[in-house]
């Protein structure tokens, strides 16, 4: 593992990374394209970061599925990384243990819940069911809950995508992960996902308040767990 790239969404959840790493940007890689790049020597590994960008209607960072996958593939065709790791806060589940700031690493396989396509051998490709890295060795060694990522376009939740996540097994809701997972798929390169819990969706607490309440203190969570990861070379066990 001496080629590991990140894929952020939010400056918010780069900035750390990228202040800890020592990170340079490398403006105008992409041309025209939105996704930011950064990079750097460190610790014996070249690290490189790559945000979505801002819309410059609104200067709000670009999130979901879309911009994840262009995001990612620019990643892996401009710095072809040993690993992918996408960071990010997420939603969990009160009825499943999870609380406010726990970090969960991506476990089994990462699934899509609002692809919804009611057709024989359509529906499992539509949910994904993508490879992510085992890290079941070192998850407690980072403080680390293990999760499977399930991914929406929205931040809101439907009836539909619970079910799909019943159905699927998915812990871990985000807008992101499997769109990242499915690029790595096709490029045969591992992923492993590191999410923090900033709402629970299943306690009847507007989402967007309990966003907006705890984003800091997930991020900071997140970030720990990411440098961990690099400084104490946990990486090079999966």
């Amino acid at each position: 593992m001496k080629k590991i790239c990140f894929v952020v969404a939010m400056e918010g959840e780069a900035k750390p990374l990228i202040r800890h790493f020592g990170l340079r940007h490398i403006g105008g890689r992409f041309g025209q394209l939105p996704s930011q790049a950064y990079e750097a020597f460190y610790a014996g590994k070249e690290i490189t970061l790559i945000t979505n960008g801002v819309d410059s209607e609104t200067g709000l960072d670009y999130i979901g599925c879309e911009a994840a996958v262009l995001s990612a593939h620019l990643a892996i065709s401009s710095f072809p990384p040993d690993l992918i790791i996408n960071a990010g806060t997420a939603g969990g589940f009160a009825s499943k243990g999870a609380q406010i700031g726990d970090v969960y690493l991506s476990d089994r396989y990462v699934v899509f819940h609002d692809r919804r396509v009611a057709i024989p051998g359509w529906d499992k490709m539509g949910q994904g069911y993508l490879p992510c890295a085992d890290c079941r060795n070192i998850a407690s060694r980072i403080r680390a809950k293990l999760g499977v990522c399930t991914s929406g376009s929205s931040l809101d939740i439907t009836e539909e995508d619970l079910e799909q996540m019943k159905q699927t097994g998915g812990e871990v809701k985000d807008m992101e992960a499997a769109a990242i997972a499915w690029v790595a798929s096709l490029y045969h390169i591992p992923l492993l996902c590191v999410k923090a819990i900033t709402d629970l969706v299943d306690t009847g607490h507007p989402t967007p308040e309990q966003f907006n309440d705890n984003f800091l203190l997930a991020t900071q969570r997140l970030d720990d767990a990411c440098f961990r990861l690099i400084d104490e070379k946990l990486i090079d066990e999966l």
